[in-house]
């Protein structure tokens, strides 16, 4: 019987162990919390959204990462796929259903979606597998050939197993034990790391305080964002800080590749600026308080076009068109990480094999977001996480 160690009790640290165990390992499962799951109790918040609908075409293109390899991708995806994961949570008792998005989600329990009846039936279904939790121990240190050192209420202890599985997420939602220690403990091993960053997160902005005063809070509706070659419509926020929503959290990677960070907003993306000035008729003043009525525009936006720093004052319905039409909002930084729903970057890929397991350190894997890459929230980091948990466990059962 094989000794596993995982350390990391979140999505992909629990899958790991449960994998593993049903494989016939002793496994043993460390995590710094006093419980494990605290990620996932987090992301059921807002409804869990494990997985999404999608083919798997579509699904894998929404995944990067630096050099994500496409072939080694497609086959950690592939080898359980978001059918899999439906049947998985099937297996514990818990339907699911798809929303109109293509989202999929645990069906409602008492009238609402909720993921503590799907973390309770997993926990005891790791307990029956012989799952052995060691909760509030920090992973401290390794030394070669595979030995770990944790401290536990201010003792030192280290454990010798045959195989250990890192499953210590990035650097988002702190408070849940992703704290990115980690970092330290590899580079310290000669592990290249891409930085973490936000994704997933609001972008700043530097409002002007009378914007602020008129939209703070407000909603910018049925837009046409884009940024590079991705677009994509839908709905933001004025923040006292920038911007939030959607839109802006899928184009995380194309904001960051650009020299000077920015998004253009199409605020009337089904209405052509030809179509825009013919409806201002014979206006020759007052633009903005007559493209309000006029265009349908909403309070947000009217405040972007009257505070916005060098835009007008509106000389023509055809200039203020235009500027409906493409309007360039400057980006001056991601929100803070520990904001952020997800992190990007993590654990070079030239530093894994092709069973993620890192070559300069044999017997030792990797699983969930400690590796780079990164996808939209919609259901793919849920999957991206059990899938390599999934890999990372076979491969370190399966090896010599």
């Amino acid at each position: 019987m094989k000794n596993i160690t995982i350390i990391g009790g979140g999505p992909a640290g629990l899958f790991a162990a449960e994998v593993a165990a049903k494989l016939g390992a002793k496994v043993d499962l460390y995590d710094a919390m006093p419980s494990v799951g605290r990620k996932f109790l987090v992301a059921g918040k807002s409804g869990l959204n494990l997985t999404h609908d999608e083919p798997i075409e579509g699904f894998l293109k929404k995944y990067s990462g630096t050099n994500l390899p496409e072939q080694q991708w497609r086959d950690i995806i592939t080898s359980f796929d978001n059918h899999a994961l439906r049947k998985w949570a099937s297996d514990l008792g818990i339907e699911t259903f798809v929303a109109s998005s293509g989202k999929v989600f645990p069906s409602p329990d008492k009238g609402s979606i909720k993921a503590a009846p799907l973390l309770r039936n997993w926990i005891k279904s790791l307990r029956y597998l012989g799952v052995t939790f060691h909760t509030r121990h920090t992973w401290t240190a390794f030394e070669k050939p595979n030995q770990l050192s944790f401290s536990h209420q201010d003792t030192k202890l280290s454990v010798k197993p045959d195989a250990t599985i890192l499953a210590l997420g990035g650097a988002s939602w702190p408070q849940t034990g992703s704290t990115a220690s980690w970092v330290d403990i590899l580079k310290g091993h000669d592990i290249s790391i891409t930085p973490l960053t936000s994704a997933n997160c609001g972008w700043e902005v530097a409002w002007p305080m009378p914007l602020l005063e008129e939209a703070e809070g407000l909603p910018l509706k049925n837009l046409l964002v884009s940024c590079g070659n991705s677009a994509r419509h839908g709905e933001l926020v004025i923040t006292r800080q920038g911007l939030e929503g959607g839109p802006i959290y899928h184009m995380g990677p194309s904001i960051r590749q650009q020299p000077e960070a920015h998004i253009i907003i199409d605020f009337k993306p089904d209405t052509s600026h030809e179509d825009l000035v013919s409806r201002m008729g014979k206006v020759k003043r007052n633009f903005v308080r007559e493209a309000r009525r006029r265009w349908k525009l909403d309070p947000g936006t009217c405040a972007i076009l009257k505070f916005m720093p060098d835009r007008g004052p509106w000389k023509s319905a055809e200039e203020l068109a235009r500027e409906v039409k493409h309007c360039r909002i400057p980006l001056t930084g991601p929100r803070p990480i520990a904001e952020a729903i997800s992190s990007a970057g993590g654990i070079c890929w030239d530093e894994v094999d092709h069973s993620l397991m890192l070559k300069k350190i044999p017997h030792l894997y990797i699983a969930g977001e400690m590796i780079d890459w990164e996808a939209p929230t919609g259901g793919y980091l849920m999957q991206a996480c059990f899938a390599t948990a999934a890999h990372a466990a076979k491969s370190a059962m399966q090896a010599q």
